[in-house]
């Protein structure tokens, strides 16, 4: 916990669900938050706990430091440096510090990095590991990189979100980070849907199998978080299928770039693309064990069991 008389002016852009849930812990720490979304709305539950309502982004500007988390490269830049964005405002104020939760790409957050630090303002890029619930669970983790002395100023309130974040360099190598911690996100559910459909179909529950699973060294926080989608079928988006491929479209563009082979998180893409093409882009990136199944002439239905997902979301 960050001493009152050390406390600095935060601000949030961005209420969508992974923001809304990350403000949440910041306000229930007792930080001072201002907030401001384009669909006012979306940050209306912040404000009853007590978060500052803005009507521009370029009024968060005033604030020691602001977190931003938005959905492409393009907001990005648009929310920052576009009209009406952040560092818009004709009286010149600037934040110390911005910190981006975002996953987007190191080209438009170098942009951004640039040009911001001509107003003084340091960049942060602290992509997220986790969805909202894992937010709400206190299970959160962030790759962070940019500047030092930036991060040792935002790490207190960097840590309220979660289990903890890690520095890992300069610039933009967190983006990096990310990006390989989704590839191996994506291939390991389709793994995980290979071996559940294998199971099943040899005649063994998804319940039993998967318990199993859970128990053995094989198991994860992952797996078992993962364990209620696919007993029962619950796709209700965490994260989805089409933001899945985004991530694979950017880490195979890196791979490319720095001529790494990546044959496997090849495979998955062009299955997490079939699986959007199938109309599943709006689900949780776990359909693709319905897509599996359809390729087993497996027919699924639900096991309706109760069984836990392993978050703990007592604080």
């Amino acid at each position: 916990m960050v001493g009152h008389e050390n406390a600095h002016r935060l601000g949030w852009l961005g209420t969508g669900r992974m923001g809304l849930e990350m403000a949440r812990r910041l306000l229930a720490a007792d930080c001072d938050l201002a907030v401001y979304n384009r669909s006012p709305t979306k940050a209306e539950p912040l404000v009853r706990l007590g978060a500052k309502p803005v009507s521009t982004a370029a009024e968060l500007a005033t604030r020691d430091i602001v977190f931003i988390t938005v959905g492409s490269s393009d907001d990005l830049i648009s929310a920052v440096l576009g009209r009406g964005g952040l560092m818009s405002g004709a009286d010149g104020a600037a934040p110390r510090v911005l910190i981006d939760c975002s996953t987007v790409s190191a080209e438009a957050s170098s942009r951004v990095r640039a040009e911001i630090a001509d107003r003084g303002t340091a960049l942060l890029a602290a992509p997220v590991m986790g969805n909202p619930k894992v937010v709400r669970a206190g299970k959160m983790t962030a790759a962070v990189s940019g500047p030092w002395d930036a991060f040792v100023t935002a790490e207190p309130y960097l840590a309220m979100l979660g289990r903890g974040v890690t520095y890992v360099g300069e610039g933009e190598v967190a983006r990096m980070v990310k990006l390989c911690h989704n590839l191996f996100l994506g291939v390991v559910a389709q793994s995980l849907a290979e071996i559940t459909v294998l199971a099943e179909k040899s005649g063994i529950s998804r319940q039993a199998f998967l318990a199993c699973l859970n128990k053995s060294v094989m198991g994860s926080l992952f797996t078992g978080y993962k364990t209620p989608a696919y007993v029962n079928l619950d796709f209700e988006p965490t994260f989805t299928a089409t933001l899945l491929r985004k991530d694979f479209d950017l880490g195979l563009s890196a791979a490319r770039e720095h001529e790494v082979p990546m044959p496997v998180a090849a495979i998955v893409h062009q299955l997490i693309q079939g699986l959007v093409g199938r109309g599943y882009g709006d689900a949780d990136f776990a359909a693709l064990l319905l897509q599996q199944a359809e390729s087993a002439g497996l027919a699924l239905v639900s096991e309706h069991a109760d069984v836990p997902d392993g978050l703990d979301t007592t604080e």
